[in-house]
């Protein structure tokens, strides 16, 4: 289950380009705080998966709530 609820919340990954310096910004806007950035597309993606699943973590060890992922329906 927490394999499915990270991979639904990974689909509502939002990606820019920074024009400041080209490097890739990441984020999940239903998870406050998790984003990333770094200088290509894959690598924020991976950065961001990762600080998705601690952020995820650290909400179930503190007993905080997730937020609801639409399409995952269980949250």
């Amino acid at each position: 289950m927490f394999r499915k609820y990270l991979e639904k919340a990974m689909e509502h990954a939002r990606y820019e380009i920074l024009s400041d310096d080209g490097s890739f910004y990441g984020e999940i806007p239903e998870c406050r705080g998790v984003y990333s950035n770094a200088t290509t597309l894959e690598a924020c993606r991976r950065e961001l998966e990762e600080i998705l699943e601690e952020w995820i973590l650290l909400r179930i060890y503190k007993n905080l709530p997730l937020p609801i992922i639409e399409e995952f329906g269980c949250l």
